[in-house]
Formats: structure tokens, sequence, C-alpha cells
């Protein structure tokens, strides 16, 4: 079990959101994947993992290119055992060039409460050092950092 599970609330729609900014501002492809199902199914731009390890394999390559990265999701709509959010994330690559990313996600869970599908339209684009909004130290965002739509983002 991995709560919390269907069918949604919005408190814990949000709740589920929440832990799902958590565990990828931790940027551990091995504790992230445990939060979707063994055969999880995930859409992300032009790849389509499948099961926990092309997914672990994935986050991994991600994390390498995307350096310092910092996410802000945000509860979009829920409905019984989905959730659509809407996200942002800074980083910055190899050569110090720094990107904004804005994304929406839908997500679909089993009874458990383990994400099943993962269906991501993502688009980003250059900023500079100095247009960054997301400046937390590594790791969680503070429960006191402005959300995205605080942000006006």
């Amino acid at each position: 079990m991995r709560p919390p599970a269907p069918p949604f609330t919005r408190e814990s729609a949000t709740e589920k959101v929440r832990l799902a900014e958590d565990g990828w501002n931790g940027r551990d492809p091995a504790k992230v994947v445990l939060a979707y199902t063994l055969d999880s199914k995930w859409r992300n731009r032009a790849e389509f993992p499948q099961g926990r390890s092309q997914i672990e394999e994935f986050l991994t390559r991600k994390w390498a290119r995307e350096l310092d990265y910092r996410l802000i999701k945000e509860l979009w709509a829920f409905d019984d055992n989905r959730i659509a959010v809407r996200y942002a994330y800074e980083y910055h690559d190899d050569s110090g060039n720094w990107f904004r990313a804005y994304g929406n996600e839908n997500w679909e869970f089993d009874a458990d409460g383990y994400m099943a599908e993962r269906h991501a339209s993502i688009n980003e684009h250059p900023i500079a050092e100095e247009d960054r909004k997301f400046r937390w130290p590594l790791g969680r965002r503070p429960d006191d950092h402005p959300g995205l739509s605080d942000l006006g983002l």
C-alpha cells in the first residue's frame, strides 16, 4: 500500500501531488520508482519507458543532465483514481545554461495507491540565472516557499 490511495478527495490528491514533488526533488531514481507499479507505463516527451527498471534508467539519465533540478507541482484536477497536475522545474546543463520547463501530467493509480500510468507533456525554454525562481537548497521545497500560482507561473 502506498497511501494516499484512491478514491481521492481534494485533500488526499493534494497530498499525493506533494509527495510526488518531494520524491522527484530528492532525485534518487531507485527511491522514486517505488511509487510506481511494477509495470507502470509512461509517456514523457519522445520516450515511453515501461516498468520500474526502464523508469529508473530514464530518471538516472534525466538527473545526470538536468543539474541542480528543482520542481514544483500543483494539483489541477482529480477524480476517483486519477490526478492531473501542472508543474514547472528549473535546472542547468553541464555548460551552466539555465532552463525552466513547464508541463502537465495525467496520472492513473491502482487501488493500492501506486501510479500505473503517467502521461507528461513538457516544454522548456532557456532562462538567465538571475531569472530563476526556485532557489531553495537542493531537496524538498520548503513549506513556506511559494507554489506555482503564487509565483505567477
